[in-house]
């Protein structure tokens, strides 16, 4: 049995090891509750699917579906998205009805300006400092090091297109990525 205190002011060791962790809970809780956001905060968002890929999302920020991308879109046509890590990437138009399975990163190798897609001259044309690159992407003409990177372009069952990273040999160069 516990032992008493001596004067009937001081709660005995029962009622006050009680009391100890109630305020110990109590301040626990409080602190982890304001920590949550905060930690929260610095953890990336997951896609939820093993191969991290991402919905491509269209210049207003809505999901790139498939089937309304292809009818609005000509043969041929790199349209920017919004893909990996929040990167400009193009999506490209293969044939009619058929996006090209990879996706270009639209960051220039050189100095990291988002390269336009010039069609009448079928290239990539950096306006910083010249460098250019071939309707897949790779390098043609410096002061850029290194091709586009790219990233796969799936549908998914829903009929979204999904991107996500490319680590395999890149298919232009046949060398390792360098982006990986």
């Amino acid at each position: 049995m516990a032992q008493l205190s001596e004067t009937p002011d001081v709660p005995d060791l029962g009622r006050r090891q009680f009391m100890n962790l109630l305020l110990l809970g109590a301040a626990g809780g409080t602190v982890v509750g304001a920590l949550y956001p905060i930690v929260k905060y610095f953890i990336p968002p997951s896609s939820g699917g093993s191969g991290g890929g991402v919905i491509a999302k269209d210049a207003l920020g809505n999901d790139v579906v498939a089937s309304e991308f292809l009818a609005s879109h000509n043969v041929g046509e790199r349209v920017l998205t919004q893909g990996l890590k929040g990167d400009p990437t193009y999506l490209v138009v293969e044939s009619a009805g058929e996006l090209g399975n990879y996706g270009l990163n639209a960051v220039c190798t050189h100095l990291g300006c988002v390269v336009p897609w010039n069609a009448s001259e079928n290239k990539f044309m950096c306006p910083c400092h010249g460098s250019q690159y071939n309707s897949e992407g790779k390098v043609v003409r410096g002061p850029a090091p290194l091709s586009l990177a790219l990233a796969h372009a799936d549908v998914t069952d829903n009929g979204k297109v999904s991107l996500s990273p490319w680590t395999e040999t890149d298919f232009r160069t046949g060398d390792a990525p360098w982006w990986a």
